[in-house]
């Protein structure tokens, strides 16, 4: 680590450290950024969103501000361009984090919290972000969260928040359930703790109600098509019946299924029951009974992932209960196997192993009988699931046989609704949304349980209901897969558990709202952050709704986003918003993987082996021989092609590898460092010269140091020191510009805007790369040329370009300049290159005028001496001119 800080020293190329502290100052004092409450709305908007940050107390990394300047860069843009721009930030500040520090630590969360916000903002402002602070929001701030608790009383008038008995992933050691996405490999995601599955009385939102909005509507949305298909997957919507199916035995007892193969139902040979089923306890035998809770107990230890993972072996117990095949009157088996889930469909199915590979498995595995009832396959070695003709499939009660598949999906529904015994159904992947946490530091719920049970909303002018202070966070009891816990809100004062009214005690909720319920609606609040008789103002909301343009992490292209737009989707139709959806785009910024990491392989004798001879195993792929890495320093690497080798012996391939940063790597990196050595501009710069925004990509201190000299050039091209109080470069004269100089700057122009509104950062810096290396080689800049440069390089460098501005004698900020507009007719030239090939082959490279015609420039191109002597005394057979790039020409 000592030899990556030793790299970021301090580079007095041009005096960012000075420059850079005065302009975040001008533009706080100022208020440069802030979007005034009454604005003139006849003129365009744009709302720009950044996921906003958790405020842990690692602070930033140089992660984060890659979304960041992304979203930095498009709002400076826009609002020289005459928008009214909304670019706002705020903390997502409750959850589990900051409440198991404050439980180690024993800190109250409000402190840590206010702390590390704290610390965030005063990193984002070092890097010369231009949000309206005004507009800050909080998600544990009372006045933010009284409506986070004002939507959730309006989920309840609904019908779409409900208490129900549900399997929860419960982890002992926090104390707490977990998101399915916060347990990896049966453990928990912070602490590596065990997690079980177990039931718990929890409060669940119904986002089931929408899933078919949720679906239709990603049709308005530009976002990536990766996100939606994975929104699409979690929704996953299936048409098909519900079948329901009669426990021998036991006459009040019935089991639902869905099948999106209804078709096959006579070839149903067995059930399988998730372990988690209601029904498990009260059907299986006594001679199974131990047999059964042991496995169910084993299942509780293992995630979704694992138990539907496809390649794993089936594993499975005998109820000792039997159903009735509704199509066949046969008695079939009831199993209980842990690759069925309680959290889908029905938490049971109706096993079809001839057509259905998993089940195939299942019944190999466990010798129960497969029946073929699709025709056209072979069943002999593994399940059939094309089409065909229904074979197998009468009985006394039905028959099918003879029926296409289409055929006989229909005739099986009609039947199964007219006996009662199923009906048509669609089915969504997507459960109700848990809404439970057994935490201390998150939103209360605003619910009242009465003395008969029965549960009702706080009325809304006693909102928000607010934390009670208390000393121990932490839940007790709980400690093993069944006990129950005692919630840190139960060891509340009585003044606030208790509330009489009428002469009846009623009793508030003890446990919270999740994480997200809070960054669930936070845009809207940046609309109106200080209105306290409103969610937000109507007229506000409908001028800037939707939100043009949200930039985040992968990691949330699930869950955080189909649950926004689930209260977004209640919210309009409870007449709060004026949009059916919350964010128009969606762009999803690439990872900064760590530093690239290179290593040589040395067989049992120490002689260099090339990576690609190496096999996964860390053996020699063909000699099988044992291989040792080592490290080796980039200084020692040289780049060949398209791979890297050792600088000792260049036929010596090497390994070279970039990972995520994390700190048992020591290959994180501190924003902080590289703005003290480099500056915020060259950092901003860099993040953006990388490589396209949303791609993967290795962090390189050789790419910072390269866009500081870049910056440096800059103000070298307009000064001639770089002390404090800098002088005009002489070599820039208010003088009238060449035509070629017009060109050059209006060429930046253009491929500056259009590479903004693309997003394609990276090349807009190549294209400004390319302007200062025209500009350097004039002998006399004019004023007129270079000022607009600067007003095109302030969304990406937005420090020194306000300070060059400022020494080229202007008082204001260029924050509100105009964005330079190009004009087309500067861009044409008199004479243009063209390459000239002979059969495939570059031959020349021609000068001609731009406006000549085809015939002219193929004449010149033959002319050409170089072109000639590979024409003479041969046959011409074909002659190709692609307009103002190439001649082409075909001999025998």
């Amino acid at each position: 680590m000592r030899a990556r800080h030793d790299r970021i020293k301090t580079m007095a190329r041009y005096p960012f450290q000075i420059i850079e502290k005065k302009w975040q100052k001008y533009w706080e004092e100022n208020k440069t950024f802030r979007t005034p409450e009454d604005i003139d709305t006849s003129r365009p908007k744009f709302f720009v969103l950044d996921m906003f940050p958790y405020p842990s107390g690692a602070g930033l990394h140089v992660g984060h501000p890659e979304g960041y300047t992304a979203t930095d860069i498009v709002p400076r843009y826009k609002r020289m361009k005459g928008f009214n721009v909304l670019h706002p930030m705020g903390w997502d500040a409750f959850g589990l984090p900051a409440e198991q520090y404050a439980i180690s630590t024993g800190t109250h969360p409000a402190e840590t919290t206010a702390k590390n916000i704290n610390r965030f903002r005063e990193q984002l402002k070092s890097l010369g972000f231009s949000y309206d602070w005004d507009r800050e929001v909080d998600t544990t701030d009372p006045g933010y969260f009284r409506w986070t608790q004002w939507i959730f009383l309006q989920l309840l008038k609904k019908d779409l928040a409900y208490l129900a008995e549900v399997p929860v992933n419960w982890c002992p050691e926090l104390g707490t359930v977990l998101a399915h996405e916060e347990v990896i490999d049966g453990k928990s995601e912070r602490g590596d703790f065990p997690v079980f599955r177990r039931p718990m009385k929890q409060w669940m939102l119904k986002i089931t109600e929408y899933a078919d909005k949720l679906l239709k509507d990603l049709e308005l949305v530009d976002w990536p098509h990766s996100t939606k298909l994975m929104q699409e997957n979690w929704i996953g919507r299936s048409e098909g019946a519900e079948i329901v199916f009669q426990v021998k035995g036991y006459p009040d007892d019935t089991i639902k299924v869905f099948t999106t193969r209804v078709d096959t139902l006579f070839g149903a040979t067995y059930m399988v029951l998730a372990p988690e089923h209601e029904l498990v306890n009260k059907i299986v035998s006594q001679e199974k009974r131990e047999e059964v809770s042991n496995y169910v107990r084993e299942a509780s230890r293992k995630s979704d992932l694992e138990r539907t993972e496809l390649q794993k072996t089936k594993s499975g117990v005998f109820t000792g209960a039997y159903a009735d095949n509704p199509a066949t009157g046969q008695a079939i088996p009831i199993w209980i196997a842990d690759y069925v889930l309680a959290t889908y469909g029905t938490g049971a199915i109706m096993a079809v192993p001839a057509h259905d590979q998993r089940d195939y498995e299942f019944a190999t595995k466990f010798d129960l009988p497969i029946v073929e009832v699709i025709s056209g396959g072979d069943i002999s070695e593994e399940a059939y699931t094309g089409n065909g003709v229904l074979i197998n499939s009468s009985s006394d009660r039905h028959s099918i046989n003879g029926m296409n598949v289409d055929e006989a999906q229909k005739s099986m529904i009609v039947w199964l609704e007219k006996e009662k015994l199923g009906r048509s159904h669609v089915n969504y992947k997507m459960r109700d949304w848990l809404f439970s946490r057994q935490r201390y530091w998150g939103e209360p719920f605003p619910v009242l349980h009465g003395p008969d049970g029965e549960v009702s909303g706080v009325p809304e002018d006693e909102l928000p209901v607010e934390l009670p202070e208390i000393e121990d966070f932490k839940p007790t009891g709980g400690y093993s897969a069944d006990a129950d816990p005692i919630l840190p809100l139960s060891r509340a004062p009585e003044s606030w558990r208790i509330r009489e009214a009428g002469g009846e005690k009623y009793t508030r909720e003890t446990n919270t709202m999740p994480q997200w319920a809070g960054s669930c609606w936070y845009y809207l609040r940046y609309i109106d952050p200080n209105n306290s008789n409103n969610l937000v103002d109507p007229e506000k909301e409908k001028y800037w709704m939707p939100v043009d343009l949200y930039v985040g992490g992968t990691e949330h292209s699930v869950l955080h986003l189909l649950y926004a737009r689930f209260w977004h989707k209640v919210l309009f139709d409870l007449g709060v918003v004026s949009t059916p959806e919350p964010f128009a785009k969606l762009v999803h910024q690439g990872m900064i993987l760590g530093e690239m990491e290179y290593r040589l392989f040395r067989n049992t004798s120490g002689d260099p082996v090339s990576s690609d001879m190496a096999a996964n195993n860390g053996t020699h792929c063909e000699t099988g021989e044992e291989l040792y890495p080592e490290s080796v320093s980039a200084a020692g690497v040289e780049k060949k092609g398209d791979f890297f080798v050792w600088a000792e012996d260049t036929s010596i391939r090497i390994e070279a590898k970039a990972f995520k940063m994390s700190k048992s790597r020591g290959n994180v990196i501190n924003p902080d460092d590289i703005v003290k050595g480099y500056g915020a501009d060259a950092l901003r710069l860099y993040e953006m010269f990388m490589g396209p925004l949303e791609q993967e990509k290795p962090w390189n201190m050789k790419g910072v140091d390269g866009v500081h000299r870049f910056l440096s050039r800059v103000w070298r091209l307009v000064t001639e020191n770089s002390s404090i109080e800098p002088i005009i470069n002489s070599s820039i004269q208010d003088i009238d510009p060449s035509r070629e100089q017009l060109r050059v700057l209006h060429e930046a122009i253009k491929k500056i805007s259009e590479d903004i509104e693309k997003m394609r950062f990276n090349t807009a810096i190549s294209a400004m790369m390319i302007f200062i290396d025209s500009a350097m080689k004039w002998e006399i800049k004019p004023k007129s040329i270079i000022e607009p440069f600067l007003l095109l390089l302030n969304p990406f460098a937005p420090h020194i370009s306000e300070e060059l501005w400022y020494i080229l004698g202007h008082e204001n900020t260029l924050a509100n300049e105009p964005w330079p507009e190009f004009n087309p007719e500067l861009l044409k030239t008199d004479s243009i290159n063209v390459v000239v090939q002979v059969n495939g082959k570059k031959r020349a490279t021609i000068t001609v005028p731009a406006e000549a015609e085809k015939e002219a420039v193929l004449a010149s191109a033959k002319e050409e001496t170089n072109v000639a002597r590979f024409l003479e005394g041969k046959q011409l057979r074909k002659e190709i001119y692609v307009p103002g790039k190439l001649v082409s020409l075909v001999v025998k």
